[in-house]
């Protein structure tokens, strides 16, 4: 069996979270092919894309159950695989009823995959003694770009809906492929339990991440309308605010372990809420457009290390079993991400936009504040 501490499990570990995020963007650029295809209108559509989200919940749901009894390295190969092999099915589904079961199965092979890897990077990361998490999520968010590029190109060149996921799926099912005799053979014991209810710790570890999952979608759908809608930019540039706070999250992933390894968990939890509180008055606050802009900056430094963070706690309390707190926690936060379009909507329909980002600074207000709770030495 391969050491935990090794180039060769890092290697694995980046490449599942590269394949993720890679699998994800390709899927975003067919959402308009797949309305014209089926001939739905917009009410139609979002309830088919809401497959997604339930097919991704259910699957982390069972992720947390199977890691428990076979370990994490089969969830990640059949995780990975099955995005791959699904994702050319998306553009063949000529019925809402056959899109609506692929979108399912394609959001519970990410599902499973995106808990399956913060597992196994979890203990790649004990082992190694040093923080590595933000790396790993690094990956996912350079897969993310690297995935939408390639996608576009494709389409752009006219390669045609089918042929362009085929390419994509062959470039994740290689990166499988490499990551598959890396991974680490995790299985726990036998008389291992098969579920634990979240609670203390754990539970507050995952009701943060919530918080902030549910701002980087709210930055994802709601900041082109809010800097367009209060004449920040013009309409063909609303998607910068998501651009800056996209560049700045990478980055700062890239150069979180480092700077986690410097200040410690305690710090990076409390400081990256600050910064990323201070990036959100900057961007209601403030009447100078490259200002305002600014704000997205820091609010994609200060939440970048916040999500590694906890999901390192997660696999280091006693409270429960590393491999079910992490699914736990990775389950309520992307529920933080399907929940967030929503509410966000709902708040600015009685409050306005600027009433409902006003919301998230006050939830985001939660994380510096529970900072020394999670991070205690003991749970």
């Amino acid at each position: 069996m391969l050491s935990a501490d090794r180039p060769a499990t890092r290697l694995a570990t980046r490449l599942a979270f590269l394949v993720a995020g890679f699998g994800l963007a390709c899927w975003a650029p067919l959402v308009p092919f797949a309305k014209e295809r089926l001939g739905v209108d917009d009410g139609v559509l979002g309830v088919l894309l809401l497959c997604l989200g339930l097919g991704s919940v259910a699957a982390m749901l069972a992720t947390g159950v199977l890691n428990a009894r076979f370990g994490s390295k089969p969830i990640i190969i059949a995780g990975g695989l099955g995005m791959a092999v699904v994702l050319p099915v998306l553009t063949l589904a000529s019925t809402p009823v056959t899109f609506a079961i692929a979108l399912a199965i394609f959001g519970g092979t990410l599902g499973s995959l995106e808990v399956a890897m913060n597992i196994h990077a979890v203990e790649v990361e004990k082992a190694a003694a040093c923080p590595l998490m933000s790396g790993f999520h690094a990956m996912f968010s350079i897969g993310g770009f690297a995935g939408s590029l390639l996608m576009t190109v494709l389409l752009s060149a006219n390669a045609g809906a089918f042929t362009a996921t085929v390419i994509c799926a062959a470039l994740m099912i290689a990166g499988i492929v490499v990551a598959w005799p890396r991974l680490l053979d995790t299985a726990q014991a036998g008389d291992a339990p098969l579920f634990a209810v979240p609670r203390g710790a754990v539970l507050l570890l995952a009701i943060l991440a919530a918080i902030v999952f549910l701002v980087e979608g709210a930055v994802l759908d709601w900041s082109a309308l809010f800097l367009t809608s209060g004449g920040i930019v013009p309409t063909e540039q609303g998607g910068i605010g998501y651009i800056l706070f996209a560049i700045a999250m990478t980055t700062a992933r890239l150069t979180g372990d480092a700077l986690t390894a410097r200040l410690g968990d305690r710090a990076t939890l409390f400081w990256g809420g600050v910064v990323a509180i201070v990036g959100f008055v900057i961007v209601l606050a403030s009447p100078i457009r490259l200002l305002a802009l600014s704000g997205f900056l820091l609010i994609g430094l200060g939440a970048a290390n916040i999500v590694p963070v906890l999901f390192r706690r997660g696999g280091s309390q006693t409270v429960m079993p590393p491999g079910l707190a992490v699914a736990a926690i990775t389950m309520i936060g992307y529920a933080g991400v399907l929940l967030g379009p929503a509410s966000i909507g709902f708040v600015a329909n009685h409050v306005g936009l600027p009433g409902a980002f006003w919301m998230l600074v006050g939830l985001l207000c939660v994380v510096p504040f529970c900072a020394g709770l999670v991070t205690r030495s003991k749970h």
